[in-house]
């Protein structure tokens, strides 16, 4: 006959080193024991089916117990962000010699030492700011209805002034920064010469030719005697070094608050000489706005504008791109599609 109280004991261990205890409910024993019962004299019968009826009780409450320990077992933290978890090996990767830039990397690059030659300095923007920078060091004060014009991005995380912090719509937040951070230079005679290549966002519907994420070059000069002309010969000196040819470009008035007088800047196409469907067949592209820096922009950066004056643009650098590489769609810029990339 089994001993119903070691095989108590023998289960009820079983369980406890077990990784799965619920297999232990079907052990072979428990089989044993019922088909013992009918081999037993009638009197004796009841009593060891009530001990067998005990032992399954106790094996049930140690495999409870046994699954409520490997639920709370403490196990070991996964980054679900890395690029392979703590159980994985390390890939293997790609050579270096097999990647490229993106052609946004290499066009604002490109734009960036083309201006460097110029004498400007290149600084970074950001991608949250306020909206002291984004708009009232640029003469939009609170309430003015051009704020509505920029599609802004707000976040629900606000400044000291209790103001939604925001996805800067332009990187002419870094004006009034580039002003004050470069201002010794009109002490001792030097201009402010500096651009600022960066991300920007709006809130725009999608197509062919907006995007909510695209890239701005903002471009700043001060200094003594600066006038509407050396902002025209800028501009497209850069053009012509960017495209590699002569172009002729024209101004149209226009409205900005951070400058006056404002300009619409259009060059000559540099893709056809008769009209082709990258300029509407009109031989023209408005490509970026410029003007010369309002007065009020230059007070909120501590210059007086009396003494000093200067101008600044801002261009797409997508539009820059996908101008020069005959690009129909801004959308694969950012799409990660390998078979566009890979023709960079």
């Amino acid at each position: 006959m089994i001993d119903v109280e070691s095989l108590k004991e023998k289960l009820i261990a079983r369980v406890h080193a077990s990784e799965a205890p619920a297999e232990v409910a079907k052990a072979p024993e428990f089989r044993e024991l019922y088909a013992q019962i009918p081999s037993l004299p009638p009197e004796d019968r009841g009593d060891f089916g009530k001990r067998v009826n005990e032992l399954k009780k106790a094996v049930d409450d140690a495999i409870g117990q046994r699954k409520a320990e490997l639920a709370t077992v403490a196990l070991p933290t996964i980054d679900v962000t890395a690029p392979f978890d703590v159980n994985s090996s390390e890939p293997l990767l790609l050579p270096a010699s097999q990647g490229t830039l993106h052609p946004l990397t290499q066009e604002i690059e490109r734009v960036s030492a083309i201006f460097n030659r110029m004498g400007f300095v290149t600084e970074q923007s950001r991608e949250i700011d306020d909206q002291f920078h984004m708009f009232e060091t640029l003469n939009f004060p609170k309430g003015h209805p051009a704020r509505d014009d920029y599609d802004t991005f707000m976040t629900v995380e606000t400044d000291q002034d209790g103001d939604p912090l925001i996805a800067p719509a332009h990187t002419s937040t870094m004006q009034n920064r580039v002003l004050k951070k470069y201002q010794g230079n009109l002490a001792q005679g030097e201009a402010i010469a500096v651009v600022v290549p960066d991300r920007t966002f709006r809130n725009e519907d999608l197509d062919a030719r907006h995007e909510h994420t695209f890239y701005q070059v903002e471009g700043v000069y001060v200094a003594k005697g600066v006038h509407a002309g050396m902002l025209v010969a800028t501009l497209q000196k850069f053009l012509e070094e960017y495209y590699g040819r002569s172009l002729n470009v024209r101004v149209n008035p226009f409205y900005f608050p951070f400058t006056e007088p404002s300009f619409e800047f259009a060059l000559e196409c540099p893709f056809c000489e008769d009209g082709c469907s990258v300029c509407s067949h009109s031989k023209w592209i408005e490509l970026l706005g410029c003007g010369m820096i309002h007065p009020n922009v230059l007070a909120a950066a501590g210059i007086d504008s009396d003494e000093f004056t200067g101008f600044a643009f801002g261009c797409g650098i997508d539009r820059l791109v996908m101008m020069k590489h005959n690009i129909e769609d801004i959308r694969h810029l950012e799409s990660a599609k390998l078979n566009f990339l890979r023709q960079f």
